[in-house]
């Protein structure tokens, strides 16, 4: 049995360190000493105030007073968001829980993230969104030096999926970004409010208004399919801009990335390089986005110091950036994270951390989930390349053999049944 951990921190004074760093903005790199600090002291928190992540600790063999870099800290699979509450204090503290889709296992099988506070998502949320779907505006915006401009959601609205931490997200684009022509477009079944959002969009195009469009790849693919057959056309502003989340599959239809983003091209006149990926899991508070549209914009000779990393610029865990030419082929694209969150690229068998280029499970440090567990092992595939990194897919069939025996510890230390999954 492991000691008791001392000098962690409050929970309100990590909060509110956190919140200094979100409030820096993802411009601002965090030294590898102040992230590495900064982790440790919130591993120790976790172990001490969350039992279930202790019991996995402990299960590794992990002395909390011994680890001395972030990248030892034990990783949990996402898969003990389904088998257990994960909360870093009391159940009374939880202020929101948002759920995974379940469209894998069965919506049962949902994984749950418990949000302490949300306060620690809304304010490393809108920092990073600015950064790289947003420039500076002019009067009349909300917030300081930020654009307001319509943002039209192919999702369900944050009260129509109030478990949804994509629709909650972008319910805070909205309030805080968004003009009065925004909106969610998708009703109660799935399905998109087609004239509402014909409406929309021809409304914008009529007034010269540019506007943020976002959405899964889905309920695009479920757009383009009817405004083909309709023969419906939009030619969205200059300035337009799509963010496009959750891969590439649609309800009746599976496109490659490619053709994906070739139908978004001809169903709204917005040209590739202002299409930016969102990655993000309901296990995490923190985005990755592609910098794509500062390039873009810095093209046409407009302002955007949010997105896209120049020469040398710090970003995704420390990594250089390269220097990148405006409106990259999907080949050349990336992901860069906020300087609170890091990545590992893992083995799947041993869970050893891989170079450069190879192909290994994704495992994410994220500083924002003070109130859960931050180090989360996934079952996403991903490679590092110079800036950043390049997301894959999921692995194939079959756990992981690492994520499985991680998986095996956690329910071991809960006096879990493996092969039952019931409780001893």
């Amino acid at each position: 049995m492991t000691g008791p951990v001392t000098n962690t921190g409050s929970f309100s004074d990590l909060k509110d360190e956190l919140l200094g760093v979100f409030r820096r903005g993802v411009r601002e790199p965090m030294p590898d000493s102040e992230f590495n600090d900064l982790a440790l002291r919130v591993f120790r928190f976790q172990y001490q105030h969350n039992r279930a992540y202790r019991g996995f600790v402990d299960r590794r063999g992990v002395e909390p007073q011994g680890v001395e870099a972030w990248e030892e800290i034990p990783f949990l699979p996402t898969r003990a968001f389904k088998a257990a509450t994960l909360v870093s204090g009391e159940a009374h503290d939880v202020e929101m829980v948002f759920r995974t889709s379940g469209t894998t296992e069965g919506r049962e099988l949902r994984g749950a993230h418990h949000v302490r506070d949300l306060d620690l998502y809304r304010e490393n949320l809108l920092p990073n969104l600015t950064a790289h779907l947003l420039q500076d505006g002019g009067e009349g915006s909300q917030e300081e030096g930020v654009e307001r401009l319509p943002i039209l959601c192919l999702l369900p609205s944050a009260k129509m999926a109030p478990d949804s931490s994509l629709s909650f997200m972008m319910a805070e684009a909205i309030r805080c970004f968004g003009s009065d022509s925004s909106g969610f477009f998708v009703e109660p079944q799935g399905s998109v409010e087609v004239e509402r959002f014909r409406g929309a969009l021809e409304d914008a195009a009529g007034r010269g208004v540019p506007v943020l469009l976002a959405g899964t790849a889905f309920s695009f693919v479920s757009w383009t399919e009817e405004a083909l057959e309709k023969e419906w056309e939009v030619t969205l502003p200059p300035g337009s801009r799509i963010m496009e989340t959750g891969g590439y599959k649609g309800r009746s239809t599976e496109l490659s990335r490619a053709e994906l983003y070739g139908s978004l091209t001809g169903a709204f006149g917005v040209p590739e390089g202002w299409i930016v990926n969102e990655y993000g899991m309901t296990e995490l508070l923190s985005q990755f986005y592609e910098p794509v549209l500062g390039r873009a914009m810095a093209d046409r000779g407009e302002a955007f110091p949010g997105s896209g990393a120049g020469p040398g610029e710090r970003v995704s865990g420390g990594q250089e950036a390269a220097p990148g030419k405006a409106a990259p082929g999907l080949d050349e694209r990336f992901l860069v994270s906020p300087p609170w969150i890091r990545t590992l690229v893992l083995d799947p068998v041993t869970l050893g951390p891989l170079g450069p280029g190879r192909v290994g499970v994704l495992a994410h440090l994220d500083l924002a989930n003070l109130g859960s567990v931050s180090a989360i092992l996934t079952e996403d595939l991903g490679t590092r390349v110079p800036g950043g990194l390049k997301l894959v897919g999921r692995t194939p069939g079959s756990e992981p053999r690492g994520c499985s025996l991680a998986m095996e510890d956690f329910l071991a230390s809960r006096g879990t049944d493996i092969r039952t999954g019931s409780g001893s």
